[in-house]
């Protein structure tokens, strides 16, 4: 009885083993699942090489900010071979494996209608390196950048497509091009747009510099741009060594001297004459200077600082002035 128990047990063993490599083997880790999704039969060329990524972002680090955050590259021509732009294998995705320093590296797709999500975005709850947040004087300093915006791909909590990105980085900057993205395949939902957004990261620091957007629609003149966005916010110093941050002597100089107009004024703050009015209070079809996307009051980013907006009555006197409706 001994011996049989034993022999028993043995077998038990062998078949659990057996069923957690099989478990192994037929369930990726979300590593490699977020790394291959919707590219099964992306061949290398189509993504691009190692080197040229390499050599773009060391030129795009020889670039300095002089007050102008987005810049074009190249007169704005984005440098896909003909093999970067097939669409032999309809739409995919794929994101590069995080670095050494678990330092997103690269973000690829040739983008379609049927990769557009049709469920609403969850929380996200990543922390990219270099997310040290606070608060400034309109919200946070940073947001968790997608470099493959959500609404292009679904990809959400994905650690290879999420960057510490500075508020005004994100959004109006990245998100314009986006939107734009977005705009054209909606309304051609059988054409295709190659993309590609690079974090530029300089040595071993943690804060990327900037980002590098390029994407050229595959047929037509729909989509076509090669941009680099600095990773810079304004009235604070950034530490892009690991994410810290300081206000800059100005910022420090407008919050104290706001702080003590709020102490001696006893008047009843008044949206109509706050210099930040929430936008949310005013009714009216609302613009972005910055990014020329007007909002309607159930839209997403229609509560914007003031700074940054400009209002109409309609939206036919928003669309007269050169702006188009946000698609979120």
């Amino acid at each position: 009885m001994k011996h049989k128990g034993n022999f028993l047990t043995k077998i038990a063993v062998t078949l659990l083993t057996l069923t957690f490599v099989g478990l192994g083997t037929s369930q990726p880790s979300f590593n490699e699942a977020t790394n291959t999704v919707h590219a099964a039969k992306v061949t290398k060329k189509q993504v691009g090489s190692k080197t040229t990524l390499k050599q773009q972002n060391t030129a795009l680090l020889q670039q300095s900010y002089n007050g102008t955050q987005t810049i074009e590259i190249n007169d704005n021509q984005p440098t896909f071979t003909k093999a970067n732009l097939s669409t032999a294998n309809g739409a995919w995705q794929k994101y590069a494996n995080l670095d050494s320093l678990n330092r997103p590296v690269v973000a690829n797709a040739l983008l379609n209608k049927s990769l557009m999500p049709t469920e609403k975005r969850e929380s996200l709850t990543v922390d990219p390196t270099g997310w040290r947040n606070k608060k400034i004087k309109n919200g946070y300093l940073y947001n968790r950048s997608h470099l493959i915006g959500f609404q292009l791909t679904g990809q959400n909590n994905n650690p290879k497509n999420l960057i510490t990105g500075t508020r005004s980085l994100n959004s109006p900057e990245m998100l314009r091009f986006e939107d734009d993205i977005a705009y054209y395949i909606k309304n051609n939902p059988k054409a295709y747009v190659r993309y590609q957004v690079t974090p530029v990261f300089k040595d071993n620091e943690l804060l990327a510099r900037g980002v590098h957007m390029q994407a050229e629609s595959t047929t037509g003149s729909g989509i076509k741009f090669n941009v680099y966005i600095f990773n810079i916010q304004a009235g604070v110093q950034l530490n892009y060594a690991d994410g810290t941050s300081q206000f800059s002597a100005d910022q420090l100089a407008q919050s104290s001297a706001a702080a003590t107009a709020s102490s001696t004024t006893t008047q009843t703050e008044s949206s109509a004459t706050n210099d930040q009015v929430s936008t949310d209070t005013q009714g009216q079809i609302v613009g972005n200077v910055n990014s020329k996307i007007y909002h309607t009051p159930d839209q997403a980013g229609y509560n914007m600082s003031a700074a940054n907006a400009i209002y109409f009555n309609t939206e036919a006197e928003a669309q007269a002035a050169g702006y188009r409706k946000s698609l979120r």
